[in-house]
């Protein structure tokens, strides 16, 4: 048995995340080309955005901190930015991370979309879907996510005015409350004062995929902007003995 890798073999270990990446990535591209869902061009937008606003590309990049280069691979749509870089992007060009889901369609009173028309955006580890989308006001955020497995919100905790709804759909997550861990698995929903400090995890082994809904009581705040902070996002890596528990980023993607 000398030649064969082990479980708890580090080359194993290595072996068994790029598979689980590759599937998740192969499984999201299946489904968006079944479903034929509208994907947002993140890049084309991002180019509109800095254009309306006056930046540079190395104007942007210097306000967001992030590389020239970075930028110009997004913007030609040769790289898909984290949901943290593209939160630097919103946070630089001073406007919420939804506003890269506008396609230029009218807002209305009433916000409709059927399941495979309705805006998407894809990142490096996962993706974003904002149901409510077109709506002139919004009392309410809705969104439907998708986590690659193990990603999670990062080293700090989260807070935001108003409160927070999350009710899983498929796949295992947790969310940390103060020092409290809430398990969540399909059907299984969640509401609290988001002003408690707060963290989320997808633990499972396959991607999760939850419906958030942000309820500010400040209309000036963007919870999103908090939920997906600037800093890199994290992939934890799994146990290598087959449990959910927590491990060590294995890295994150601009």
């Amino acid at each position: 048995m000398s030649g064969q890798n082990l479980p708890d073999d580090p080359t194993f270990c290595r072996h068994q995340r790029r598979h689980r990446r590759r599937s998740f990535l192969e499984e999201l591209q299946k489904r968006t080309s079944a479903n034929t869902i509208p994907l947002v061009d993140v890049g084309q937008r991002l180019r509109d955005l800095r254009a309306e606003r006056g930046f540079s590309i190395r104007s942007l990049a210097e306000k967001s901190q992030l590389n020239v280069n970075t930028l110009s691979m997004i913007e030609n749509s040769k790289t898909s930015p984290s949901v943290a870089t593209l939160q630097q992007l919103a946070f630089a060009l001073q406007i919420p991370i939804t506003a890269f889901f506008e396609t230029g369609a009218p807002k209305n009173k009433i916000a409709y979309h059927k399941a495979n028309q309705r805006p998407k955006a894809a990142f490096a580890h996962g993706t974003l879907e904002d149901l409510g989308a077109g709506m002139i006001s919004r009392g309410a955020e809705p969104f439907l996510v998708v986590l690659e497995p193990y990603a999670e919100s990062g080293p700090n905790p989260i807070t935001h005015t108003g409160r927070e709804f999350v009710f899983c759909l498929e796949g295992r997550m947790t969310y940390t409350i103060e020092e409290q861990t809430f398990p969540l698995e399909p059907g299984d929903s969640l509401l609290f004062e988001a002003h408690l400090p707060h963290r989320w995890q997808n633990v499972g082994l396959i991607p999760s995929r939850s419906l958030l809904v942000f309820c500010p009581t400040d209309e000036l705040d963007h919870p999103t902007e908090q939920h997906f902070m600037p800093e890199p996002a994290h992939i934890l890596s799994p146990p290598c003995g087959g449990g959910t528990g927590g491990g060590q980023p294995v890295g994150s993607q601009s």
